[in-house]
Parts: C-alpha cells; sequence; structure tokens
C-alpha cells in the first residue's frame, strides 16, 4: 500500500520542515502522490520483520497517534551503528528523530516513514511529543509477552590494550621478584653451604714447621741446632713423564733416579682419591732447591722444611742424640726433651686453582695458624772437655779389639755432668749407617758388676757407723770360705795385720769381707741405697738403667762374700760416680744432671728443679775415707799407680768385675777406675769404664783415667796441691 503524502509543517519557530528523514534536502517538500522517501535515516527505521507504522486516515480525519513498532535492538539504550549513519547523513541527526532510539519500524514491503497528525484547522503538524533521552524501558503501548521482549546476546567485547599492559607488567614483576629471591636466597642463606661444599676441592693445607730449639753446651756453643731448608715433593698427578723428570731430579738430590721414579708413581691414598703429595727429599739445601725450581718440571715443587744440624758430628752424639726428618728426636736427649724442643707446628691453608692453574686464588681463603717455636736446652757439658774425653778414651779402647767403654766427667760441688762420653760412637749428623749399639749411651745404660769400686761404700758405710775408724788394723788370711766360694787376694797377707789404707792400696777381699761382716747385711744394703744404688740418677736420659741390689731375702752364704767387694750389685758408670762424688763432696750426695738452663723461644732463661740432695756420711768420714783412698794411687805396688797425675793428690779406687746383659754374665770383663782430683778438697770425680772381652781392661782404665783428669784440672784451672800426699803403713807394727 502506498504510503500517503503528507503536507508540509512549520515548527514553532515559523520554519518549514519536511519529513523526518535526515539525508534530504532542506525545505523541500514532498509532492503530491510521490513516495515519502527519507533517505538513510528513514532506512534506519527498518526492521526485519518488515512490520511498518500504521498510519490515520485523510487531512480530515483526526490526527492520528504515531505508531513505531519496536524490534528487539531498539531496546538497547545506544545503536552501534549510529556513528556510522551520522557520518552517512551529513553528520547530524534527522528532524523529529530521538536520541537513544529508533523513529519507526518499517512498514512491510515499503519504506519507513514518520506520521504525524495535522492540528485540525490548520496546515501545520504538531509539534512531536518529546520522551526523556534515558528512558530505556519498554514502552507502556507496547503488549506484554509480544516476540522481540527477550533482549540479545550482547556482541563479543573488544580487547582493552590498558589492561593487557597492566597483566603483562604484573607479570613481569612477579617474574623479576621471584628470581631477585632466589639469588637474595643463594647469596646470603644458601650461600655458605654451597661454597662449603666447592671449597674442599680447591683447599690445599702446608704445615709451617716449628724452629726446634737447639742444643747448646755450658758456654752456649752449639751441638745440635736447626737451619732452614726446603723440602722437595711431587704432586704424581701433574707429572707427564715420570722417568724424564727422575733423571732430572737425580743429581741435584743426590738420589737414584730408580727410587725418585717409585715416590713419584702414582697412587691411591687409603680414601681411594689419587695422592697429590709425596716427598721426594727433605733438608735440601736452598740453593739446591732453587735449581731444582729451575727445571721448571711439572708437578715438582718445593717448600720450606728444617734441617738438624750437628757441628760437631760424633761430638756427645751418643749423649744428644738425633732427630727423624721431620724433626722427631729418636735418641739420646732429643728423644727425652722432644717434646720442649719440637714446639708447635703451623700450618697454612689456602684456596688454590683447578688443574693448569694450581697456584694460590688472590683474594681467596686463606687461614695462617703461626708456628710456635720451640724451646732450647743449655746442657752442663763442656764442649772442649767433651772433646778431649772421647779422644781419650777412643784411644785407649782401640788397643782392644771389641770393647765398650764409658767415662763420665762430675763438677762434684754441684753434680752437673761436664762430660758424658761412650765407646763406640758414632756421627750423630748423619745417623742412618750406624748400628743401634754404636748409638747407646754406655755411661746410663752399661750395667756392670761393678768389683772393687765397690768396696769406698762398704768402707765408708763401716767407718760412718764406728764398726772401724781410720787408724783400725787387723790380721788378713790370704783367702776365705763364704757359701762354698773362695775368696783370696791379688796381694796375699799371709795372715799379717794390715792398715786400711793398705787393704784399700792392694784391694784386699778378704779385709773388706771382714769389715762387713761387722757392719751387717742391712746396715750395708741401707748405704748402698744412700750412696744412689739400685735406682736411676734421674740425670735426663732416655732408658736410663736403675741398677739392682741384691734384697736381704736373696742373700745366700756366698752373698756375704760377693756384695762387699762388688759382685752381685748391678750399677752403672754414673751410679758409680755420683756415689763417689758423694765422698768428694764432703759425704753429701748431689743428682747428678745435664741440663743447666731451659732458654724459652722468647730468650726467657728457666733453671730445672734443683738437684736431689742427702747427707750420706759426715765430712769428717767423707775426708777420712778420702785420706784412704790416696792409697791406691800412692803406695808401692798400689793397684791404682797408673791413675796418678803428677802435682796433684789423687784418691780413688781400680775395679775389676763382669757386664751383665739381661741378668747374664758376658764374656771377658770389666775394668774400672774412679778417682777424684784434688784429693785435699776436690772439685771434679771422673769415672772410666771398660769392658774388654779379652780382657787387659786394667791396661786401659787407670792411664784413660790419668789423661782426662790432667786435662780436666788443667782446662779449669785448677792450682796444684799444696802439700804432699800422706805416707801409708801397709803393714803395721
Amino acid at each position: 500500500m502506498p504510503p500517503r503524502s503528507e503536507e508540509p509543517r512549520r515548527d514553532p519557530t515559523g520554519s518549514r520542515r519536511g519529513s523526518s528523514r535526515a539525508g534530504g534536502g532542506r525545505g523541500r517538500e514532498p509532492r503530491s502522490g510521490e513516495p515519502g522517501v527519507g533517505g538513510i535515516s528513514d532506512a534506519r527505521a527498518y526492521t526485519p520483520r518488515g512490520r511498518t507504522i500504521r498510519e490515520g486516515g485523510g487531512r480530515d480525519e483526526p490526527p492520528a497517534r504515531t505508531e513505531q513498532r519496536r524490534t528487539p535492538r531498539s531496546t538497547r539504550s545506544g545503536d552501534p551503528f549510529r556513528p556510522a549513519l551520522q557520518v552517512l547523513d551529513g553528520g547530524r541527526a534527522a528532524p523529529g528523530a530521538r536520541t537513544g532510539r529508533r523513529d519507526g519500524a518499517p512498514a512491510r514491503g515499503g519504506v519507513v516513514r514518520t506520521v504525524q497528525a495535522r492540528t485540525p484547522g490548520t496546515d501545520e503538524l504538531p509539534p512531536p511529543r518529546r520522551r526523556p533521552a534515558t528512558r530505556t524501558s519498554r514502552r507502556p503501548d507496547r503488549p506484554a509477552g509480544r516476540r522481540g521482549s527477550r533482549k540479545p546476546p550482547k556482541p563479543p567485547r573488544l580487547a582493552d590494550p590498558r589492561r593487557r599492559m597492566r597483566l603483562g607488567t604484573v607479570l613481569t614483576l612477579a617474574l623479576f621478584a621471584v628470581i631477585g629471591i632466589r639469588l637474595v636466597a643463594l647469596q646470603a642463606v644458601e650461600a655458605p653451604a654451597y661454597a662449603d661444599a666447592g671449597i674442599q676441592d680447591r683447599l690445599r693445607t702446608v704445615t709451617l714447621p716449628a724452629p726446634r730449639g737447639a742444643i747448646y753446651d755450658r758456654s752456649g756453643a752449639a751441638l745440635a741446632h736447626s737451619v732452614e731448608a726446603r723440602y722437595v715433593y711431587a704432586d704424581p698427578t701433574q707429572i707427564k713423564d715420570v722417568a724424564a723428570t727422575a733423571r732430572a731430579l737425580s743429581p741435584l738430590l743426590g738420589i737414584p733416579a730408580s727410587k725418585l721414579a717409585e715416590r713419584m708413581a702414582p697412587r691411591k691414598r687409603p680414601g681411594g682419591a689419587d695422592s697429590q703429595f709425596e716427598y721426594l727429599a727433605r733438608g735440601v739445601d736452598i740453593a739446591q732447591a732453587r735449581k731444582v725450581m729451575a727445571l721448571e718440571l711439572p708437578g715438582i715443587n718445593t717448600h720450606r722444611d728444617e734441617r738438624r744440624e750437628v757441628p760437631g758430628g760424633d761430638l756427645a752424639a751418643n749423649l744428644i742424640g738425633f732427630t727423624s726428618q721431620d724433626m722427631v728426636g729418636l735418641e739420646g736427649l732429643e728423644a727425652r726433651y722432644d717434646d720442649l724442643l719440637a714446639g708447635v707446628d703451623g700450618e697454612r691453608t689456602y684456596e688454590v686453582g683447578l688443574g693448569d692453574l694450581a697456584a694460590p686464588i688472590p683474594g681467596g681463603y686463606s687461614e695462617t695458624t703461626k708456628a710456635k717455636p720451640g724451646s732450647s736446652l743449655q746442657l752442663t757439658v763442656d764442649r772442649d772437655l767433651q772433646f778431649m774425653v772421647q779422644v781419650i778414651l777412643g784411644r785407649q779402647m782401640a788397643q782392644v779389639q771389641g770393647s765398650t767403654g764409658a767415662a763420665v766427667v762430675i763438677e762434684v760441688a754441684t753434680g752437673e755432668v761436664l762430660a758424658q762420653a761412650s765407646h763406640p760412637t758414632y756421627n750423630a749428623a748423619k745417623p742412618i749407617p750406624s748400628e743401634p749399639t754404636d748409638r747407646v749411651d754406655a755411661a746410663t745404660s752399661f750395667v756392670v758388676d761393678p768389683g772393687s769400686v765397690h768396696k769406698a761404700i762398704t768402707f765408708g758405710a763401716a767407718l760412718q757407723e764406728g764398726v772401724i775408724t781410720k787408724d783400725t788394723t787387723f790380721p788378713v788370711p790370704n783367702s776365705v770360705v763364704r757359701g762354698g766360694y773362695e775368696f783370696s787376694d791379688s796381694h796375699p797377707a799371709d795372715g799379717r795385720r794390715m792398715s786400711l789404707p793398705g787393704m784399700m792400696a792392694y784391694s784386699s777381699n778378704v779385709g773388706t769381707i771382714a769389715i762387713a761382716e761387722q757392719l751387717g747385711r742391712d746396715r750395708l744394703i741401707d748405704y748402698q741405697k744412700r750412696f744412689g744404688l739400685g735406682e736411676p740418677t734421674g740425670v735426663g736420659m732416655p732408658g736410663e738403667a736403675t741398677g739392682r741390689l741384691l734384697p736381704a731375702e736373696e742373700w745366700s752364704e756366698s752373698a756375704y762374700g760377693s756384695v762387699p767387694i762388688g759382685h752381685s750389685v748391678d750399677a752403672t758408670p754414673l751410679q758409680m760416680a755420683a756415689a763417689y762424688a758423694t765422698i768428694a763432696n764432703d759425704g753429701t750426695y748431689v743428682q747428678p744432671h745435664l741440663v743447666q738452663e731451659v732458654i724459652g723461644p722468647d730468650g726467657k732463661r728457666t733453671k730445672p728443679e734443683p738437684p736431689k740432695t742427702r747427707s750420706v756420711l759426715s765430712p769428717d768420714t767423707a775426708a777420712e775415707l778420702r785420706t784412704i783412698l790416696e792409697a791406691v794411687t800412692t803406695v808401692d805396688d798400689a793397684t791404682g799407680l797408673a791413675a796418678a797425675v803428677p802435682g796433684y793428690r789423687i784418691a780413688g779406687k781400680t775395679g775389676t768385675g763382669w757386664r751383665l746383659v739381661d741378668g747374664q754374665k758376658q764374656p771377658g770383663e770389666v775394668a774400672s777406675f774412679i778417682g777424684m782430683a784434688p784429693a785435699e778438697k776436690p772439685r771434679y770425680v771422673i769415672a772410666v769404664f771398660a769392658h774388654t772381652p779379652a780382657g787387659g781392661g786394667g791396661d786401659i782404665a787407670a792411664p784413660a783415667f790419668r789423661e782426662m783428669m790432667q786435662f780436666t784440672l788443667r782446662h779449669y784451672r785448677v792450682p796444684p796441691s799444696s802439700a804432699a800426699a800422706p805416707k801409708f803403713e801397709v803393714f803395721p807394727r
């Protein structure tokens, strides 16, 4: 049905208004019978349902209400296509169109046109009714329940770039936060654990040897001391050619190439790891070590070491002893005072690179514990006297094949040992080639039956107990039997009366046994102990023998004859020398000792504990006994004439005994002489013992004593005796 034409109308301002189209010419009126084409704006009124607005009758009919069917889209507050349509319409909305809603619905099969009723009696159309632009509810005249009341689904929302940006920023910041937290945890919390796990593979520990203390003589001359050296070591894991490396090092180290190659060979540690450290040489001179490093051999290095030097070679070697390559005392005073001399080693632990970069890492882990140097010993030994005593002893002992000897020099007033020599001896600077028996200190480990030198103890005890006096005489037979054993004299008295000096000069066994029987067994044992027998002197030597006294319950009938004359008694040369020093020191026993002072690393000097002393004899008894002993070196045909020193009064005694090893008597005999000078006021005691398997010891001990005492008195500038020795009568009338 063709649309009805409409007359133009005026708006209240008096302008002409055409139909409600937006794209036609302004002020143009549609002609009679011309379809009311409204342009693109009218096309917007089209609905898919094809419904149009019902229009009223003719001009004379009452105004009809404009009807417009809403489509499902008309319920929405805005038209998504409106901006584009406005552009096509020239950028303005059609007259009479309402904002936010459609103006009408298309008629079925026709063009949508807006129809408004005229006001009766006028040619103008009434102004359209306006509705609030904000009204979005369903029109009240729209029947409820009609199709189209359901809202269509909303179109998909376009992506918001700002949201994407925010989301990306949040994710990035979260990622950085996680990484940052992990880094903080690694660096601050877990770093020590990872560092400890890895640093163990890079740590190297090097020992810093503590300088070992020196051993000095009484004047401060070095008997043994340490000097700085180098040790050469190999890392078998880095050596490329073992044989070539060994050949290159052999001339410098003085070690056969075969031995070096064996030490360089790869090997496993107990834990299964490859060995990275093997000693090649110790105590190498610094100059030689520099030559080794100049070769630049892979896997060969040097480090600070110490070497023990003994300037005198064999001088006091049996006394001083020696150390191992690790500076551990093995013999003599080096072993006895090892803890004091050694000090405490330090160490340096540092971080090194691995592989070809096996060098300290600058700024890496490093910890150093400084070494604490050892203390030094200053001995009572006089180096010059020690040398001469050794020379004299060696020369005398060389007369008898396979002999063993010992010599001790003691200062009477102090108990200090001025010299202590042994034969045979060895070079303490190179101890390895020597025999173990050559390294023994005979003065403290040489256990003997002292023999007749023991008679001075028997005489001293009898004098002190008043059993005899210096003027005592009695008949002495040629022999006496005790326990089925016959004891005889080398100088028979034939039953004549003998004086005490005569018995001592001729070393009468029978006369001494008679005196001991008056003294008694128990008192004799008591004086043996007082004189220091049966226990070590504590002089300071390791492994000092204690000796042994025969207990009273073990005395047999023969013991009453053997013990007084020095048999069935075990003693060392030093013990017997200390007993004679007691007689020389007016009857006061002074413990013999070798250490004069201990010198700390800081130079502080400390005296050791004072030696033990005790009174054994009264001064008068000791003086009487010394006078009796002078007869040994002055009476005609006495046993000790070879020990006399011109210009000095000598008091002493010869002896002949046996050497005991594990309680067993050894072949041969032990000759001895112990004496003191000057006899009127003794200053020094010298004891000489010589074990000669083939005999002849009597021709060694006394002459050796004479030479040693003569040098000692001259060395210390002791003036000769002002008075001659007294005259003795052996067989008084």
